[in-house]
């Protein structure tokens, strides 16, 4: 009998590990995600590049800056380089200036670490095209031949893997904007795959085998269907004999069609926040300076995110089902600018004292509370969790979620002890907030209030 029995196991592990992924959407899409992403909650994303020179924008994505200037000619574009560069200045006359002197992938990689995230996404190559990696398809336009003569990506994968519990992950772009062979099938429309084949899959797998990301994330997908980029059979090598098979997750931007349709987990569009929830796991995509992903030198601080403004974001999103990828953008010298940090530590500060809320949770049967708002509800097997992102202004905090029964608890995540609560007629509850010096609180942003015993 015990040896039927281990045959049978045998054979149930063995059809396992034969599963292969197909090269079409509903075998790709069939792919379970990996659990470690779902149980992250925050990851950091970080936008660099040539366009980190420049680093102007009047309003707008500094990382656009090439197409801004000379795809789109805009006015304030045109006028920023009539006014402060020589005529016939070439976008790639700014490569060069890209020194990353100061550029300590181990100080990035504690700052991140310090933040609370479980996982950092770089920029590996934007529109522009520009390789942070030695590539061998962007041949003088990378890091390593032009600017810091330094091979970003895999400074700081190193520096991840080696000083950090994060996970590494890299961004890529599909397209690029002035590339004579996008360029040329773009003409045709998209009946010849001249630069995929020549230049975009080359680089994925290129990234891939070499630096073994446990994120991929796509981008630059929205001029073609996911047919031109060749994605479902990308994506079956990646899910089925890639060095990372079993721990990488993607998300949607592979095409036209597969944008909040197929992939990994969906992102539909930057800053992407439904707030309700979802059936299918996604990610808010989203920036700390409020109008750009790469640095600007002359943002004003108003455009910048509050620490209460990206800490209701992020609950709002977990609570919902999602998961927030929160980006800085470096300088041209390699600097996350003391702001950036602030916010990235004084995330760290917060999940420090709430993380048991947060890491690990399931949206619960309520995402936010109808009685008092502001308050957003995330589960951990038996427990729930309210976040609230205003504190009590008098002695009750009143929700009506929460159905209470008999030896039921109350307490808040990081202070001692519990609080007495009566029961709401019909449904809901009285929490009694004790009169707590402000010196007590156990944070300064967004309490958490945890649940035992409730009878939902």
């Amino acid at each position: 009998m015990r040896a039927t029995v281990s045959l049978l196991l045998l054979a149930v592990i063995s059809c396992a590990v034969a599963v292969r992924y197909e090269a079409n959407w509903p075998s790709i899409d069939s792919r379970p995600l990996p659990a470690w992403y779902d149980e992250a909650k925050l990851g950091i994303f970080i936008h660099w590049g040539v366009f980190s020179v420049p680093s102007y924008s009047p309003d707008s994505l500094a990382e656009w800056f090439w197409w801004w200037w000379q795809g789109a000619k805009l006015k304030p574009y045109s006028d920023f380089m009539a006014r402060d560069y020589k005529p016939n200045f070439t976008y790639a006359d700014f490569a060069p200036s890209l020194t990353a002197e100061f550029y300590d992938p181990n100080e990035w990689a504690d700052i991140f670490q310090h933040s609370g995230a479980e996982y950092v996404v770089f920029t590996s190559k934007h529109h522009e095209g520009y390789t942070n990696w030695p590539s061998n398809y962007s041949y003088s336009w990378n890091s390593v031949a032009v600017g810091p003569h330094r091979d970003m990506v895999g400074e700081l994968a190193t520096a991840i893997k080696t000083r950090t519990t994060l996970r590494f992950g890299l961004y890529h772009s599909l397209f690029e904007w002035f590339h004579p062979l996008y360029l040329k099938d773009k003409a045709g429309n998209f009946s010849t795959t001249t630069f995929v084949d020549t230049k975009t899959t080359p680089e994925m797998y290129e990234i891939i085998n070499t630096y073994k990301p446990e994120v991929l994330w796509s981008d630059g997908d929205w001029e073609a269907p996911s047919t031109y980029w060749k994605s479902v059979d990308f994506l079956a090598w990646l899910y089925n004999d890639s060095p990372v098979k079993d721990t990488i997750v993607t998300n949607d931007r592979w095409g036209i069609d597969a944008n909040c349709h197929h992939g990994g987990f969906l992102t539909c569009m930057d800053r992407y926040q439904p707030g309700v929830l979802q059936k299918r796991k996604w990610e808010n995509a989203m920036t700390i300076d409020g109008k750009s992903w790469g640095y600007r030198r002359n943002a004003n601080l108003k455009d910048y995110l509050s620490i209460h403004t990206l800490i209701a974001t992020f609950v709002e999103t977990v609570s919902t089902g999602g998961n927030m990828l929160m980006n800085v953008g470096p300088t041209k010298e390699g600097v996350i600018n003391p702001l950036y940090e602030e916010r990235l530590r004084q995330f760290g500060d917060w999940m420090g004292v709430n993380s048991e809320g947060i890491k690990g949770t399931r949206p619960w049967t309520t995402q936010n509370d109808t009685l008092t708002p502001n308050v957003w509800y995330t589960m951990k097997m038996s427990a729930v969790y309210a976040v609230v992102l205003d504190y009590p202004k008098g002695p009750l905090l009143s929700l009506d979620a929460p159905m209470t029964q008999a030896g039921a608890t109350v307490e808040m995540l990081g202070y001692p002890g519990t609080f007495t609560w009566t029961a709401r007629p019909g449904k809901g509850i009285d929490i009694t907030i004790p009169a707590i010096p402000a010196d007590k609180l156990p944070c300064q942003w967004a309490w958490i209030f945890k649940f035992s015993g409730l009878a939902n």
